[in-house]
């Protein structure tokens, strides 16, 4: 169950993070200048509704569909989640969760029923017409019947926040009024249901409480906290951002896309938000009016005399409690999250090694034919002459036996990640490797006329019919070597030093020298003190605070011709990633120092500039 919410938590972190940008610079117009914004604009204003109900929920539509099938799921989910927007009159999130996602899935299943059907020649008419036609049908269905079902939900939740209000158990109604925030219901519940029970109050005790359950800031103060302290990747380096425009700008949809990447903090946020209004009706706290927006500026104006007190530290209960909560579920998951993004990262960094060529294939690290899965023949749009030569190959393969393998065609910019081999034409190289270095590239002069099934066949067949080698060959008995010969890497594209050591860590972590957390430590050494050592030599290693995760001592040696930027802009063309156990790295680093201070200049600039791994293998092993 634990495993299913992770797996669900980073299908919506997918479809939310790559939209914080927007969430927060429709937060920023909204706490600027709605009418009771810090600058107040009634022309620019109007930009608020229109981007909450149109602009985010579209992107997230979009995106929903691209997590699932790319460019073309990203367009259906995009038209499906237009359909349960104009069916309703409230921010339609949570039905662009649900309609990308849809969208995605909807024309993947098609694709891969018709892929073998399509006519040649009419592949960009079949696929053009074919997401237009299945976006309109679901955009329909959206209107028609996803729409009402939210607007019920709404209703429904409105009836259950009334119901424990009267029963007389209002702390308990931040169990509900919580999770309907998440859901992008705050502002149907908070003017809907509390504002006239508010009023009412207000008109006989002076103040009402009703006014800070749902504008209470602290619960989602308490998530962003804990996720500026305790996150990774872009949650932790957004974070702080959000806890400004949320605690000082009252945009409370602001910290909605934290909680719903990891569902289970909507418990953090019940328990902030029980603990806030039991501090309420404890202390005694109330405001004479709605506090809109939420911010806590609005509400300490809003405050009604002798509540102060009352009304602040709710606010601060209701953090706290809320931090303490999410601080625990965020650090269970850390170690996973980051392992996550950084081995995505590395990997990125890494796989950029793959551009020399021969007969146009890049042989940095062939995919083996037993692994190829997946194949992608790239275009300038997507369309036309790769559609046809990915359906020139498909048929081909599935013909020959070969059913297990996907060809699919995308514009570049486009390529997946996960391409494993592309088929580009050779005017377009460059671009195709920038889009997808993570790939082996295949150049070709046409699509349809070339040889590329021929060398894929040939690698297939070759796999299966090969024999177990009976002696090992030389390069593979040092495999226990210090370097290993796979472990030097040449002719590099320029990075920052962040992406070079990254590369190399994750080198060390494939080769079984270290654990994944010792890459971490690698960056955190280079923020303390530069590894660059003069002459163009970098050695990024890490830092004792990570030695635990050392296995065995290793090196790998990555050239980057045109170089790497380090501090005191020194340029290292050679960088060499280290891991020593126990205090083998002392003797690694000297060899490494009494190594290079022995070349001349020549020599080093030809260490810079080889395309033959085997010269610089030879220099650190001699």
């Amino acid at each position: 169950m634990q495993e299913l919410m992770q797996k669900f938590g980073r299908f919506l972190s997918a479809m939310v993070m790559p939209n914080i940008g927007a969430f927060i610079a429709w937060g920023f117009i909204t706490a600027l200048f709605i009418p009771a914004g810090w600058v107040p604009n009634e022309s620019l204003a109007e930009m608020v509704g229109p981007m909450a109900k149109w602009l985010l929920p579209l992107l997230i539509g979009f995106t929903g569909g691209e997590v699932v099938n790319g460019h073309r799921g990203g367009v259906v989910g995009a038209i499906a989640t237009a359909g349960i927007i104009v069916g309703t009159d409230i921010p339609m999130f949570m039905g662009a969760m649900i309609m990308g996602p849809i969208g995605g899935v909807a024309i993947k299943k098609f694709d891969e029923a018709a892929q073998d059907s399509i006519p040649g020649g009419f592949e960009m008419l079949v696929n053009n017409f074919s997401a237009g036609i299945i976006g309109g049908i679901l955009a329909c269905a959206a209107y028609s019947f996803v729409g009402p079902l939210v607007t019920s939900l709404t209703g429904a939740l409105g009836g259950a926040v009334g119901a424990i209000v009267s029963a007389g158990l209002l702390p308990l109604v931040s169990i509900v009024v919580e999770p309907a925030k998440i859901l992008f219901l705050n502002n149907a519940i908070n003017h809907g249901v509390f504002t006239p029970l508010g009023m009412q109050q207000v008109q006989e005790i002076g103040k009402s409480m009703f006014f800070l359950i749902e504008s209470n800031p602290g619960p989602g103060l308490g998530v962003l906290l804990a996720y500026s302290l305790f996150g990774v990747g872009n949650a932790k380096a957004s974070a702080p951002g959000a806890v400004i425009i949320h605690f000082f700008g009252g945009i409370h949809e602001i910290y909605f896309p934290y909680v719903l990447m990891k569902p289970t903090l909507i418990l953090a946020v019940m328990a902030g938000g029980v603990s806030g209004v039991f501090t309420l009706t404890l202390l005694g706290g109330g405001l004479v009016a709605p506090a809109a927006p939420g911010s806590f500026i609005a509400i300490m104006a809003m405050t009604a005399p002798g509540a102060y007190f009352a009304n602040i530290a709710a606010v601060v209960v209701a953090a706290g409690v809320s931090f303490a909560v999410a601080s625990v579920f965020i650090k269970a998951t850390a170690k996973a999250d980051a392992e996550s993004e950084d081995s995505l990262e590395a990997a990125q960094a890494n796989m950029k090694a793959m551009k020399a060529a021969s007969k146009g294939v890049s042989t940095e690290k062939q995919v083996a034919g037993k692994d190829i899965k997946f194949i992608v023949y790239a275009c300038d749009a997507g369309m036309g002459s790769s559609a046809l030569g990915a359906a020139a190959l498909r048929k081909k393969l599935h013909k020959d036996g070969y059913n297990n393998i996907t060809v699919k065609n995308f514009a570049i910019g486009n390529i997946p990640k996960d391409a494993q081999i592309v088929v580009s034409h050779e005017k377009l190289m460059q671009r195709a490797i920038d889009d997808s270095p993570q790939a082996e590239h295949i150049f070709v002069k046409d699509f349809t006329r070339n040889n590329v099934y021929d060398m894929i066949s040939d690698r297939l067949k070759g796999v299966e019919t090969s024999e177990a080698p009976s002696e090992a060959a030389p390069e593979e008995k040092v495999k226990e070597g210090v370097l290993l010969i796979e472990n030097v890497v040449v002719g590099l594209p320029s990075v920052t030093k962040e992406e070079a050591i990254k590369a190399a860590g994750e080198r060390l972590v494939k080769s079984g020298y270290v654990d994944t957390p010792y890459v971490e430590g690698m960056l955190a050494r280079e923020r303390d003190i530069s590894t660059y050592i003069g002459k163009g030599i970098a050695i990024p290693h890490g830092e004792n605070a990570v030695k635990q995760y050392v296995k065995k001592s290793g090196i790998v040696v990555m050239q980057y011709p045109n170089g790497v930027q380090f501090a005191d802009g020194n340029v290292a063309h050679i960088l060499v990633g280290i891991a020593g156990k126990d205090n083998d790295h002392l003797a690694i680093l000297a060899n490494i120092a009494m190594t290079m201070d022995e070349c001349s200049d020549e020599q080093l600039e030809n260490l810079y500039k080889t395309t033959d791994p085997k010269v610089l293998y030879e220099m650190f092993t001699k």
